[in-house]
């Protein structure tokens, strides 16, 4: 690999609440268990030494409130970037939008949907990978800059659900 050292965390949502009587899809919030394993990953990323420096969200009701649980676990708070773009948002859109980020991010975390991040997981690492909800898949590249890495390969470091943490 060539380039700048990044590193990817793609993060679905945390579960959400069908019952809630959300006026559609993307104004659908968060349940119980979603509010409760949002923080969860949030406290893993942090014992794993994968605080972000940019948190990169799709503005779905149930996404952006996954992050706001989140956001108490990093100091110093990552830069926030909410964008309609990645609202169902695959590889494709995420390569796009890392054209505004800053170069000088080194750990960005990509919140959003299904399946377009299982399927940016697979495309970039060459594995399969289950992204449940509020799963995480912690992954390594390279590049001068974010679409430059985000068009070359991927490892995965690690994948991690909260029904696998022991905190749970």
């Amino acid at each position: 690999m060539n380039g700048t050292p990044r590193r990817l965390i793609l993060m679905r949502h945390g579960k959400s609440d069908w019952t809630s009587g959300a006026a559609d899809d993307h104004a659908r919030p968060l349940n119980e268990r979603g509010r409760h394993d949002a923080p969860t990953m949030a406290s893993w990323l942090v014992a794993q030494g994968w605080a972000p420096d940019a948190v990169i969200c799709s503005d779905a009701t149930r996404t952006w409130e996954t992050w706001e649980r989140m956001a108490g676990a990093f100091s110093p708070p990552p830069a926030l970037v909410v964008s309609r773009e990645l609202y169902h948002a695959g590889l494709s859109e995420l390569i796009q939008h890392a054209r505004s980020w800053d170069p000088a991010w080194r750990t960005v975390l990509a919140l959003g949907h299904n399946p377009g991040w299982e399927e940016a997981v697979h495309t970039l690492t060459g594995q399969h990978e289950a992204m449940k909800t509020a799963s995480c898949a912690l992954m390594v590249g390279q590049g001068a800059s974010w679409p430059e890495a985000l068009l070359g390969s991927w490892e995965l470091q690690e994948a991690m659900r909260p029904r696998l943490l022991p905190t749970r």
